[in-house]
């Protein structure tokens, strides 16, 4: 496994510290607390950046799926495969921060609210598309029954996001992306830009990150890295008599 940065990764880790430094200063300093829901509004500023690393991240696995059934690359089946685990981490953070956010503002953990059932759902459907990967030792057909899933899941993606829409909910309608989109405190904005930006960045150098591994476990050299050579064999001339 290489241990040492590429640097574009440096970069990438450089940026994404800088920009979860600048979004904590405006999330917890110079932001303003909610008018209603107070303080743990801030929660927020790490809410809505996982949840939209989250949607990125399946829209990576939809495009290389389709990528790898059209193509037969398994640098396409790596790609989304770290993209869909990346994914997954952040669909299981948005809806930690959900839960904590909730408490205090809905007076419960979990309510069987239609934007948290469809998260659950896209949670599940994804760690299931991780786990189809081991239904066989042959990692072609694994690739393929994963791509299949990444496809046909993505589908949920559009129905978390429009769940405020299309039925009654607790969660509040589309702030940002929304056609009329609802007035937001200019401090607001910028914190939960820059967080967006941080979580965006870290994902990327997260994945860069993990395609190397992935690339060394199917025994793919990883461009710019050494290639360690075959030792020769040890020749041992034979003995002459006395």
């Amino acid at each position: 496994m290489p241990s040492a940065q590429r640097p574009p990764d440096r970069l990438l880790g450089a940026a994404s510290a800088g920009a979860f430094a600048l979004a904590a200063v405006l999330g917890l300093v110079v932001a303003p607390p909610d008018g209603v829901q107070g303080q743990a509004q801030r929660l927020m500023y790490v809410h809505v950046p996982a949840a939209w690393l989250a949607y990125l991240c399946f829209a990576a696995v939809l495009v290389c799926s389709v990528a790898y059934l059209v193509r037969r690359d398994l640098r396409w089946d790596r790609r989304a495969q770290a993209a869909a685990e990346l994914g997954v981490g952040m669909t299981a953070l948005a809806i930690a921060m959900g839960s904590l956010w909730g408490r205090p503002v809905w007076g419960a953990w979990w309510v069987w609210d239609p934007r948290l059932v469809t998260t659950a759902v896209l949670l599940l459907v994804y760690l299931g598309y991780l786990s189809v990967r081991g239904l066989s030792d042959d990692r072609a057909a694994g690739a393929r029954r994963a791509a299949a899933v990444g496809i046909i899941g993505f589908v949920d993606v559009p129905v978390v996001h429009f769940s405020v829409v299309w039925w009654r909910t607790l969660h509040q309608p589309p702030t940002v992306l929304s056609p009329d989109p609802a007035p937001m405190d200019p401090r607001m904005a910028a914190a939960l830009f820059v967080a967006v930006l941080a979580f965006t960045l870290a994902g990327a150098w997260v994945v860069r990150r993990r395609l190397r591994v992935l690339a060394a476990d199917d025994d793919v050299p990883v461009p710019g890295e050494p290639v360690d050579e075959p030792a020769e064999p040890l020749v041992v001339a034979p003995r002459g008599r006395a």
